[in-house]
């Protein structure tokens, strides 16, 4: 039987110089607490254009895949892990771009045949 995945949830952050320290509770299926930090390079997330809104999910990413390997309860969202994500993120934008523009219809009345029959 797989052992239940800890939950994580938000309960603050603070900025130190230029770094901003995401903190967290990870409430385990006994529904035990333990407090974890996840610190970030403000400028760095910048250059990769990571936005701010974003960042908290993403450090949250970084516990769900860390948590386990190691008895340490603070993390760094470092800058590899940025540039996987500005790839993956490029990635989705050029897909979007890759993708067939819808057809559009041969006349303006389109569907008028069964609105109006007269026409």
């Amino acid at each position: 039987m797989e052992k239940p995945k800890m939950q994580f949830v938000l309960t603050g952050f603070k900025e130190i110089l230029g770094a901003r320290v995401f903190q967290f509770e990870g409430v385990a299926a006994d529904r035990s607490r333990t407090p974890y930090s996840v610190t970030t390079n403000l400028a760095m997330s910048r250059q990769y254009g990571i936005r701010l809104q974003e960042l908290p999910l993403l450090c949250r990413s970084v516990l769900e895949q860390g948590y386990e390997a190691t008895t340490n309860h603070a993390f760094t969202y470092a800058e590899a892990d940025m540039s996987r994500y500005a790839e993956c993120a490029a990635a989705r934008v050029e897909a979007a771009h890759r993708r067939k523009a819808p057809r559009r219809p041969l006349t303006d009345h389109v569907g008028a045949a069964w609105r109006d029959p007269t026409r």
